[in-house]
């Protein structure tokens, strides 16, 4: 029995050497390298995606401005024009 508690707590320790192996370490070069191309190109694509969504921000508040109406304009301004009575 004392053997069978003794190999139990060999085996929990950490040894110093498998502590010191990291991820990459153990990943295969190529698939590092292609994780990291993968990596830039979705930031490449979110970065694409968020300045189209800009863009169409923009276009939509030209839009908006353009088709405004007299009366919404001239509540939008800042002038009193009771004063031009």
């Amino acid at each position: 029995m004392k053997k069978h508690s003794k190999q139990k707590n060999q085996s929990t320790k950490p040894k110093k050497d498998e502590s010191a192996v990291t991820l990459k370490d153990i990943l295969n070069p190529d698939l590092m390298k292609q994780l990291k191309e993968q990596q830039e190109q979705l930031k490449a694509v979110e970065e694409k995606r968020k300045e189209e969504e800009e863009q169409r921000k923009r276009e939509e508040r030209r839009l908006k401005e353009k088709n405004k109406s007299f009366e919404e304009l001239l509540n939008e301004s800042g002038m009193n024009w009771k004063e031009f009575k």
